[in-house]
């Protein structure tokens, strides 16, 4: 099978496509046949190995345990392990690969118990890979925060993956939301259901005078002071990017300090969020946004663009030399 590989850290041009061998799964396993992956951020730090701990997870000096990249897929299932009970060949399907990762190739082997559901009937396989990170991401966060009807949820980044679904997310557990993003996407976002939307570009949120119930900052470039003065006695900050040690410290002590909650993780995926997102995307409350498609051959390229941090929504790479991924 096809597949982009990386032997080193480095810049995008350090992804190659090459000839691998294809997987064969185990007793507990399904082999699915990949459709359509994404870029995402976790898929473009891992490959530069930034933050530099990455390279405890991975290799200190070039990657060891994962070599292909590919956070999240969506596609058929080819086979299955003769364990195997909740899929067959044939089904439709999409998921996290957690971080084996591994998405980036024709073929990607994941356990029966893992993060892996029926995909979407009313999505196409693209929009489907979009769903388990970004949907995901945005749906622990906010449960981590507790957000509860009526409240206030300012979203920082709400054009980008996990910033799309947030917004959608915080309207339908009731929230109030405020997006911030640039000029460029303030029309996007309140389509996506946004009561505010506020032009970063313009405009510094913090110093409107405004309190929130909930400030998730889905990009981790927002000032996190000037995020603590907007937060209201009691109210959670959720950092999605801030990456680091410092940002883990500073969290702490304001949780330990204040009555303000800081929370920088999100817990564990489960299969059980992908089934809500699921009900959520067939019911029409929840869509996805994609910016980009390329095809795997165009992958360095891909993550070039991601990486400049400017994407709307999602980032698709289309694996499938056919036209059932789109």
């Amino acid at each position: 099978m096809q597949a982009v590989v990386y032997s080193r850290y480095g810049p995008p041009d350090v992804l190659q496509l090459k000839e691998v061998a294809t997987p064969t799964p185990k007793a507990d396993e399904v082999l699915i046949k990949v459709y359509a992956t994404t870029v995402t951020a976790g898929d473009w730090r891992m490959r530069k190995a930034d933050p530099f701990l990455a390279r405890f997870f991975n290799g200190l000096r070039r990657p060891k345990k994962v070599t292909i990249l590919g956070f999240e897929l969506a596609g058929t299932v080819a086979a299955v392990g003769k364990a195997v009970t909740r899929f067959k060949p044939g089904d439709p399907v999409f998921a996290s690969c957690g971080l084996s990762f591994g998405a980036y190739a024709e073929y990607k082997c994941l356990l029966e118990s893992g993060v892996i559901a029926l995909k979407p009937v009313n999505m196409t396989f693209a929009e489907a890979a979009t769903v388990p990170i970004g949907g995901g991401t945005a749906l622990r966060f906010l449960r981590q925060g507790k957000i509860q009807p009526g409240q206030k949820v300012l979203i920082y980044g709400a054009s980008g993956s996990v910033g799309s679904y947030a917004v959608q997310l915080a309207k339908h557990f009731g929230a109030a939301v405020t997006g911030v993003c640039s000029t460029t996407n303030i029309a996007m976002v309140q389509a996506l259901g946004a009561d505010q939307v506020i032009d970063y570009t313009k405009e510094d949120f913090a110093q409107r005078g405004e309190t929130y119930d909930i400030l998730f900052d889905t990009v981790g470039k927002s000032s996190f002071p000037g995020c603590l003065r907007a937060l209201r006695p009691n109210g959670c900050y959720l950092g999605a990017a801030h990456l680091g040690v410092a940002p883990i410290v500073s969290g702490l002590w304001v949780s330990l300090t204040s009555s303000k909650q800081v929370i920088s993780e999100p817990g564990g995926e489960t299969v059980a969020d992908l089934h809500l997102l699921k009900e959520l995307i067939e019911a029409g409350k929840l869509r996805t946004v994609i910016d980009r498609y390329y095809g795997l051959a165009q992958i360095a390229e891909a993550h070039s663009y991601v990486e400049a941090g400017h994407k709307k929504g999602n980032v698709v790479v289309v694996v499938a030399q056919n036209n059932q991924a789109v």
